[in-house]
């Protein structure tokens, strides 16, 4: 029987292997590489797990885009509010994209450029290498896009900044 604290382990079914090695190189999200090394998407690949059959990727390949559930494997720790890399003041951790949550997962919407045997091919990862990748889910815009919702927030600096202002990778103290 769960409790509102049981534990749950789960085993990556891949390691993502991306050009970043640290948190400053890599973009706050995998759309915005402004200020990157390249100043282009970046690419990665993703090979399953032996324990994986093969089938799980079946039919995969007919998709542009695929969300990714990874684990924030570097991360140390959380904080209940944090400081937004846009700026402003700091906001509960549960209102941004921190890496610094109570339950270190995250969610990127990556493009899927090829399968070759039980290797994806990505384009536009904001990850760092190494990452494990807990799950795969297909990205489908009828049911994943909303362009009109709001984004409480974030709107208001968007109005201030510009719609697709956002900073480049943190530059090394």
């Amino acid at each position: 029987m769960m409790t509102h604290d049981s534990p749950f382990i789960y085993r990556p079914i891949g390691i993502l292997q991306s050009p970043y090695a640290r948190r400053i190189d890599a973009p706050h999200q995998s759309t915005v590489v402004a200020g990157t090394k390249t100043g282009d998407f970046a690419m990665a690949t993703l090979e399953l797990q032996q324990w994986l059959d093969e089938k799980v990727i079946q039919d995969l390949s007919g998709f542009d885009r695929l969300w990714l559930i990874f684990a924030f494997h570097l991360s140390e720790g959380w904080r209940s509010s944090v400081k937004p890399p846009r700026g402003g003041p700091k906001r509960g951790v549960l209102a941004t994209r921190s890496p610094h949550r109570p339950n270190s997962i995250g969610l990127s919407a990556v493009e899927l450029v090829t399968i070759e045997g039980r290797t994806l091919h990505l384009r536009g990862v904001d990850l760092l290498d190494g990452t494990p990748v807990l799950d795969i889910k297909p990205y489908v815009p009828y049911a994943d896009a909303f362009p009109d919702a709001k984004a409480g927030w974030i709107d208001e600096l968007d109005a201030t900044l510009g719609r697709h202002s956002a900073p480049g990778p943190r530059k090394p103290r």
